[in-house]
C-alpha cells in the first residue's frame, strides 16, 4: 500500500519511470521521493539492516533518502526530480561505502 496518497494537481503530465525492474508512473515536477512513495510502503531498505526506510526531513538534511540508480549512482530522493525513464532500485546494487572512510579508498583486492 502507498505511504502517500495523491490529492491534488492530478492534471500534470505523466511521467514513466522504473522501479526495481516494476514499470511507474508519477508525474511531472514530483521528486523521486513523491513518485516512490505514491507507489509503495517504502522508499528503500537500510544497506546498514535491510529496515525499511521512507525519509526523513523531506528537505535533503537528513541523509535517509540516498537511492540508488540501476547504473549503481545515488541520488538524494527529496530533491532530485523523476525523469521520463529513470531506472530506480530500493536495495542497493552493491554495498555502499560512505565518502570518507577507509573502505572508500580500498581497491577491490585490498578490502578487508
Amino acid at each position: 500500500m502507498a505511504i502517500l496518497k495523491r490529492l491534488a494537481e492530478t492534471a500534470r503530465p505523466s511521467v514513466v519511470f522504473t522501479l526495481d525492474g516494476a514499470p511507474c508512473a508519477a508525474l511531472a515536477g514530483d521528486t523521486v521521493l513523491t513518485a516512490v512513495l505514491t507507489q509503495g510502503d517504502r522508499l528503500r531498505v537500510s544497506e546498514f539492516g535491510g529496515a525499511p526506510r521512507a525519509g526523513f526531513c523531506m528537505m535533503g538534511a537528513c541523509q535517509d533518502c540516498w537511492m540508488q540508480r540501476e547504473d549503481g549512482t545515488r541520488l538524494r530522493a527529496c530533491s532530485t526530480y523523476i525523469e521520463p525513464g529513470m531506472r530506480l532500485r530500493s536495495t542497493p546494487a552493491q554495498p555502499v561505502a560512505l565518502p570518507g572512510t577507509l573502505a572508500a579508498s580500498w581497491p577491490e583486492d585490498d578490502a578487508p
